[in-house]
């Protein structure tokens, strides 16, 4: 029998979409009062896989990535989509989101989303809230499954999603480094 293990520490990050660089500061400020400090920050990157956002927050929309410098439980993504929501309502303008927030965490193997949204490869969580393994990590490259969001599976923004997962990568070995020297 197996025994039971404390999952190992995960990266935090957000992806917002939005069209006026201003609303994404502002999210990322709140953020970050919320979450604590930002240690990466992607420049915003074209979103033009989907119209599924322009008639709430417009046309010419851009996707920038965020981590967050604390290693969480991965369990605690629940509570960052609750909070990414509120910010969003925070944030809105006469009833209409002007960002939206997508947590989400990598680790060593996989870039996960936290969705309230059912899909069939999602795995529920609680609160509403369910866990989409959007990538995985194999061979020095993040692959896309069949369900995986198209401007996921474009590959535009594996560089950023491979930065967030060297600098988890440091935080880790610095952690193990540290409980070896105790």
């Amino acid at each position: 029998m197996a025994a039971r293990a404390d999952p190992d520490p995960v990266k935090a990050f957000v992806a917002l979409i939005a069209s006026d660089p201003g609303h994404s500061t502002a999210a990322v400020a709140r953020l970050e009062s919320l979450w604590g400090a930002v240690d990466f920050s992607s420049d915003p990157l074209p979103f033009s896989h989907t119209a599924y956002y322009a008639d709430e927050m417009g046309q010419d929309l851009s996707r920038q990535f965020v981590s967050f410098e604390a290693l969480i439980d991965p369990a605690r993504v629940v509570a960052l989509k609750g909070v990414a929501v509120r910010v969003e309502q925070e944030l809105a303008r006469q009833g209409r989101r002007t960002v939206n927030l997508d947590p989400g965490y990598v680790d060593y193997t996989k870039v996960v989303l936290a969705s309230y949204k059912y899909g069939g490869q999602k795995v529920y969580l609680c609160q509403g809230v369910y866990a989409d393994i959007v990538l995985l990590y194999a061979r020095g490259c993040f692959e896309p499954f069949a369900w995986t969001f198209p401007d996921f599976q474009s590959g535009a923004y594996d560089k950023v999603l491979l930065e967030i997962r060297r600098l988890y990568r440091r935080q880790r070995r610095g952690e193990q480094a540290g409980q070896e020297t105790r």
